[in-house]
């Protein structure tokens, strides 16, 4: 008897043998079942050995008190301890799966199924299953029975016997042997459907690939003609008959009864998916797949394979289809719609279980298939070795074919085995359908253990767990980018080297229009023995695939090339993209997403600095105050008015291209930064960055041309006053900088001489700011000036005050809404916007005549202004619905109302449209049509002027142009007529709050 406080030497032995309950099992070895061998150290030393002693023992008592009798519970133990193999396999599944222990302890004697060891047991295939289902006469004997083979591979399984990739094709085997089993219950139970009709059944998926997991839906596909003999008007009664016996084989299948269900049997693969019929001929098959499948169908029948019914059918369906599948890679954006299938996969992953899914989450199983089948579809079309629906085999296949390298093979086949077995074992504890990791440490454990991990078995499990998932994660992307670089690279000796037409024709999936071109390029940038050529050779595999996202992969490329031999040779650039984690994939969105922003960083390459999330990068933009402040310093630095303009003019380059940097960023998203939801504040970003610029732009070259010209003063006052969207901060990339001039004489000074000295400065500014250089020039527009182009350039304040005292026409009340202080004196700035205030808000808002005068200066210039042969509903200004509209309606309401209500009296239109619906004059509803349109619009421009280099107000004819303004617009490859669709909606829908408002 054990002394108290003391343990009991076999609660120590029970401790040390991994029990982690020694006293519930301690009492378990002292029962009635386990007395004749409760002593005997093998037992002991088995059920330790097992993935969860605790649960083995458990499961042995419950098996031990099922025996009918003291004969076969006797019998069991004496097989127990004196065959090793029968101890292995039965303690192994025991400790594994209590699902399969429930089966043992409902039927005592399937134990026995366990004690054969021939040569054929150790790899069991159809002929075999179909052997251990044949007693089968219902579907509760064909569930017990699938159990029983169950329990078989299982054994082998845990106890190592079979391998992983082993496990997953026996039971695809035995799910091959159970549909053939259920269709002969089937077809017993109707035999005039059986003799009506020829059904063969096609095995998808998992299944199809000879690659399935212990609990899996079985998809499948169904093939039905008529028999042998039946005339063709019976085709309807045949397909009717076909679908009633597929129909019963499913339920078969996956019914529940008391036996459980074995599992479901899914069709939703077929044509039509769930809307479609059942069962189809193959004519029928084909012609679907010929006009109507979409890519992710045909990457599905990369797995079809015929696995139950009629043979020969089965056969005719794949010579059919397996052609169609080879072609599916020359389809419009293949490569772009794999991709994004994968991507609405990951995404609809609720966010709870995004960390602990195995199968779909980020580094799990499905990125390796998805990768995998991609360079078989690509590929596979030329070389017939590919064709397999097991991705492991393809996987060995595309590294001996040199498509894939061998070292990055060979990872992702480790890793991809870990994943699948902890899959298989986390599957097989329950027999549930699941691919989340447990978060219970109990579970953790036996999981760990199971995998062969002893010490520490949780932190050793999630540790290697995470580090394959990073593998994957690694790998899986540049595993279809590599190789390309290995075809123009030296390579080591014996190394697989991928075929020049084999690269064309990833390039060409891809989305590459000129092939031969981008492998010219990679192997100037890849190939060599230098330290600058391996960091390329890193960082080009990550490139290509960004580049591949977008509308002009070409273009991308080649323009990286450009960046790289400029700055090749710079220590920190390709530290700069190896090292950061945002500047190259925001450099690759940047040299891809159109000409502006490769222009601008083409003049000056080390911008490339403010790609990266340094201390040196950053895209926020900067200030008015501190751009001004920068620029004036420049000027001051500089030896004369053009050195001064030309710093002030590259620091305006420099900062367009970061706005343009982050416009782009933020419309495409990154891994770091995912797209901006409100497409407002990019419009307002962009336009208050572009106006600040502006103005700091004409501050600095302002104090130049004064500085040169006069010293310190000037002999007048100066100031420079914003006008359209410029004084509204709405520039866009290639607005012209609208303005008025207005000058007051210093004491002393006489009128001409004030204003020769106004008039040599403005003269002076513009032509600095369009002298031909490397920079941008930027056009200053001063056409909205009081009598327009026939007028004076320059004015005195008060030859303003008289002018509009007198002369004020209904349309310079209107362009003053914009007018605001941009640069200059700032006193006089102020007291300008002063002077106009009782302009653009009159005290008694409009009268009638004005409001009518406004109108008709609209309709006038709109059909004035209007390009010849432009569509009107897709014109982003002029248009219907464009920003004419929403501007000239938001303007009506601040001239007729800006007296009373204080919020109107701003420049900016969506501030101003905010003011009104917050004062109750334009609807909530109705301003948030205008604003949404205005939005759009804005970014269309933009988006133009970012894609083609040049400015302009429709959608570009170019389909690379367009597909790229749809790309920076948010619409995936091939989704241009959705784009142009949306607009014309959009529009319209603000065309009529217009017409309510504008013209009521």
């Amino acid at each position: 008897m054990t002394a108290p406080g003391r343990r009991s030497s076999t609660f120590t032995r029970l401790l040390r043998h991994g029990f982690t309950d020694p006293s519930a099992a301690e009492r378990l070895l002292d029962g009635l079942e386990l007395a004749p061998v409760r002593d005997d150290p093998v037992l002991l030393e088995a059920l330790g050995a097992t993935a969860d002693p605790d649960l083995a023992l458990h499961g042995l008592v419950r098996l031990l008190e099922a025996q009918p009798d003291p004969v076969a519970r006797q019998e069991l133990l004496d097989t127990l301890i004196a065959a090793k193999p029968l101890r292995d396999r039965l303690l192994g599944v025991l400790g594994a799966s209590e699902a399969l222990a429930d089966h043992l302890a409902r039927h005592a004697g399937d134990w026995q199924a366990l004690v054969t060891y021939e040569p054929r047991d150790l790899h069991r295939g159809v002929e075999e299953f179909e052997s251990g289902l044949a007693a089968a006469t219902d579907p509760v004997s064909l569930r017990v029975a699938y159990r029983r083979c169950l329990l078989s591979i299982a054994a082998r399984d845990v106890c190592g016997t079979i391998d992983v990739a082993e496990t997953a094709a026996e039971l695809a085997d035995l799910a091959t042997a159970t549909l053939r089993a259920a269709l002969r219950l089937a077809e017993e139970s109707a035999p005039e459907d059986a003799a009506r009709c020829r059904l063969a059944v096609i095995a998808m998926g998992k299944c199809g690939g000879h690659e399935l997991n212990y609990v899996s839906d079985v998809d499948v596909i169904f093939v039905g003609e008529a028999a042998e003999g039946v005339g063709d008007t019976d085709e309807t009664k045949a397909l009717r008959a076909a679908t009633s016996l597929a129909s019963h084989m499913m339920r078969i299948c996956s019914e529940t009864t008391v036996e459980g269900t074995i599992w479901p049997v899914d069709a939703n693969l077929r044509p039509e998916g769930r809307n479609g019929p059942l069962v189809r001929t193959l004519s029928s098959h084909v012609a679907y797949y010929q006009r109507w499948a979409k890519t992710w169908e045909f990457q599905a029948l990369l797995k079809a394979r015929p696995v139950a019914g009629d043979p020969g059918l089965g056969a005719e369906y794949v010579a059919a289809l397996q052609p169609l599948v080879w072609q599916a890679a020359e389809r419009e954006n293949f490569v772009a719609d794999v991709q994004k299938m994968r991507r609405r996969v990951v995404e609809n992953i609720p966010v709870a279980e995004v960390d602990r899914q195995l199968k779909l989450g980020p580094g799990g199983l499905r990125d390796v298939e998805f990768a995998v089948q991609l360079l078989q579809l690509v590929h596979g079309r030329a070389d017939t070795s590919l064709r397999s629906g097991t991705t492991l085999d393809a996987l060995k296949a595309l590294a001996a074919g040199g498509y894939v390298g061998r070292t990055d093979a060979a990872q992702l086949d480790e890793a991809y085995r870990f994943l699948r077995s902890m899959e298989h074992r986390i599957q097989l504890h329950r027999l549930r359908r699941t691919h989340l990791v447990p978060e219970d440490d109990a579970d953790l454990r036996r999981l760990g253990r199971s995998l062969g991990l002893r010490n520490d078995p949780v932190s050793g499990l999630l540790r290697d767990w995470k580090r394959h998932a990073a593998v994957v994660r690694r790998l899986h992307e540049k595993l279809f980018y590599r190789p390309l670089l290995d075809a123009v690279a030296q390579l080591a000796p014996g190394e697989t080297r991928l075929r020049p037409d084999a690269a064309r024709e990833r390039l060409v999936a891809l989305g590459y229009a000129d092939p031969g071109a981008a492998l010219r390029h990679l192997e100037a940038l890849a190939s060599g023995v230098t330290r600058k050529a391996a960091i390329q050779r890193t960082l080009l595999p990550v490139l290509l695939g960004w580049f591949a996202d977008s509308a002009d992969p070409d273009t991308g490329l080649l323009n990286f090339r450009k960046v790289s031999d400029a700055l090749g040779n710079t220590p920190w650039y390709l530290r700069l993209l190896r090292d950061e984690g945002a500047a190259a994939e925001n450099l690759a969105r940047v040299l891809s997403a159109g000409r502006l922003a490769p222009d601008l960083l083409m003049r000056a390459p080390e911008a490339v600095a403010l790609l990266g999330d340094g201390d040196a990068g950053g895209l926020a933009p900067r200030g008015r105050a501190q751009l001004e402040q920068e620029i004036l310093a420049a000027v001051r630095r500089a030896d004369g008015a053009v050195q001064a303009v030309t710093a002030a003019r590259g620091v305006r380059r420099r900062e367009l291209f970061r706005t343009a940097a982050a416009d782009i960023v933020g419309s495409y998203g990154t891994e770091a930064q995912p797209v901006e939801a409100d497409q407002g504040a990019l419009v307002d970003r962009v336009g208050a960055a572009v106006s600040d610029l502006t103005a700091a732009t004409l501050a600095g070259t302002l104090r130049a041309v004064v500085r040169e010209g006069w010293g310190d003063t000037l002999p007048t006052r100066f100031a420079i006053i914003g006008m359209g969207r410029f004084g509204g901060h709405e520039l866009g990339y290639g607005s012209d900088a609208d303005v008025l001039f207005v000058h007051e004489p210093r004491d002393g000074v006489g009128e001409r001489e004030a204003a020769d000295a106004a008039n040599k400065v403005v003269a002076e500014m513009r032509r600095l700011l369009q002298v031909p250089s490397a920079d941008p020039p930027l056009i200053v527009d001063a056409d909205l000036r009081p009598e327009g182009k026939s007028g004076p350039l320059v004015r005195t304040l008060r030859s303003y005050e008289a002018y509009y005292r007198r002369w004020s026409l209904t349309w310079e009340s209107h362009a003053l809404l914009r007018a605001e202080f941009v640069a200059g004196d700032g006193d006089l700035g102020r007291r300008f916007t002063e002077l106009v205030d009782p302009l653009r808000y009159p005290a008694q808002g409009l009268t009638e005549e004005a409001v009518r005068e406004i109108r008709r200066l609209k309709a006038r210039m709109e059909s004035e202004r209007l390009p010849r042969g432009a569509d009107p509903k897709l014109h982003a200004k002029l248009g219907p619905g464009g920003l004419s509209d929403v501007e000239w309606t938001v303007q009506l309401t601040q001239l007729r109302h800006a007296h009373a209500e204080p919020g109107l009296r701003t420049t900016r239109t969506r501030e101003a449209l905010a003011a009104a619906s917050e004062a109750g004059l334009i609807s909530a509803e109705n301003a948030a049509t205008l604003d949404e349109a205005w939005v759009l619009a804005t970014r269309v421009r933009n988006a133009v002027m970012l894609v083609r280099g040049r400015a302009g107000d429709t959608f570009p004819t170019d389909p690379r142009e367009l597909a790229a303004v749809g790309r920076y617009l948010g619409y995936g490859p091939g989704h241009a007529g959705d784009m142009l669709d949306a607009y014309r909606r959009t529009a319209r829908r603000a065309r009529t709050v217009v017409e309510d408002l504008f013209y009521e």
